[in-house]
């Protein structure tokens, strides 16, 4: 088989540009019809995904989808493997996935997960309109073209034009802990886990570090889906007050999702969640940064 892997070593900025350039490479595979990728946000909880017969261009038209749900793009993300072979052998398991590709023309897919460097930040999905060896050959190829094109979406999410975020001053006598979130699917677990350890030492009574884990939690999740990279937290106990902050680099282009009533967007609640609990919450945007946070007024 021919090569037409991308060239490792072209850089591109933002996630529109790397998903036209990747669509373009991998439809360009002998035999591939349609390409589906996924990229994965929201703390591992749900892919953007879009497609070769979406809208293309600066812009892309991308929709999100429940990580959980039973689908192939999601088990290989998952575990991390290749899944390939007929569509027609996969209805046992992915009944719903099959259903949808009757009187396409697809006959065998492909889904390659990004995993080269630690765990899975998407994945892309190859519909084949004929059928497929898959023999070592075209095995190597997929996983050295999948490489490539997880280098460049690392490098896009990572938005190295991205100035630093900068820590914010506390008044004296305050209680103060920081946390820095890097740009990866672990990130809102570990600030959770910093949270709740902070808490605990500052003998802040379980209901309040419950609800305040919660507020963080959604509020980190947003930093990473709409900046591409990592956040800071400082969390600040002064006077009865507990306030957590969670400062970004600002949001770059966003990508375009469905409109509020699209029955594909499951999510967009977590802000309802910190204004339901928090006794106060709000965010502030400056042109190279922006600023989430909460308070919950601590019982005396």
């Amino acid at each position: 088989m021919h090569s037409h892997a991308p060239d490792p070593l072209t850089p591109v900025s933002g996630l529109d540009a790397w998903a036209e350039l990747a669509l373009t490479e991998l439809t360009s595979l002998p035999d591939v019809s349609r390409v589906g990728l996924a990229v994965v946000e929201g703390g591992g909880r749900r892919l953007l995904f879009t497609a070769s017969d979406r809208q293309r261009g600066e812009t892309h038209e991308w929709c999100h989808v429940d990580a959980l749900s039973t689908a192939p793009i999601n088990d290989a993300i998952s575990t991390s493997a290749l899944l390939a072979g007929p569509i027609s052998e996969l209805e046992e398991r992915y009944a719903t996935f099959v259903a949808a590709q009757r009187d396409t023309g697809f006959v065998d897919i492909a889904v390659m997960p990004f995993t080269a460097d630690g765990p899975a930040v998407g994945g892309f999905v190859l519909y084949y309109s004929r059928s497929q060896s898959f023999d070592a050959g075209q095995h190597a190829e997929l996983h050295l073209t999948a490489a490539q094109l997880e280098g460049r979406l690392r490098a896009a999410l990572r938005r190295p034009d991205a100035l630093p975020v900068a820590g914010l001053r506390s008044p004296e006598g305050s209680l103060v802990a920081e946390h820095d979130a890097p740009p990866d699917t672990g990130a809102v677990g570990e600030a959770r886990h910093f949270l709740r350890d902070t808490l605990a030492d500052w003998r802040i009574d379980d209901e309040v570090t419950d609800d305040a884990v919660l507020c963080l939690s959604e509020l980190v999740t947003n930093a990473l889906i709409h900046t591409g990279g990592g956040c800071h937290v400082q969390v600040e106990l002064f006077d009865g007050v507990l306030t957590t902050r969670v400062l970004d680099n600002g949001s770059p282009v966003a990508p375009e999702l469905p409109p509020p009533g699209d029955p594909v967007r499951a999510h967009g609640h977590g802000l309802q969640v910190v204004a339901a609990l928090a006794s106060r919450w709000g965010r502030t945007a400056e042109p190279h940064c922006a600023t989430a946070w909460f308070a919950l007024d601590l019982t005396h």
